[in-house]
């Protein structure tokens, strides 16, 4: 069985026992998240959500926080003396799906 949840403005797939790594969700590490924005439940019984299926939840445990490798963002243009230099780094949860209720 698989779902397709909603989270930090994106879709994503997952399977019961799966690590995905999603935009930051406010929890501490080893607390138990559970998503309601189901938009699929797939496998031998179908359901489709229109926008969201009705009932079905998605639990997940946050296995740590952390930060993404820096990307540099470099601006310049050519015989104007201007050039800016920034970085940023996105944060993000790690997260293990525990179990799909639909």
């Amino acid at each position: 069985m698989y779902a397709i949840i909603e989270t930090g403005g994106k879709q994503v797939k997952v399977v019961e026992g799966q690590e995905i790594y999603v935009e930051k969700v406010s929890a501490e590490a080893n607390e138990t998240v559970t998503f309601d924005k189901v938009l699929f439940v797939g496998g031998d019984d179908v359901k489709v959500g229109a926008p969201f299926v009705e009932g079905a939840t998605v639990t997940a445990k946050v296995e740590k926080q952390g930060r993404q490798k820096k990307v540099i963002v470099y601006k310049f243009k050519r015989r104007k003396n201007y050039h800016r230099k920034q970085g940023h780094r996105q944060p993000y949860t790690k997260l293990v799906i525990e179990k799909i209720n639909a």
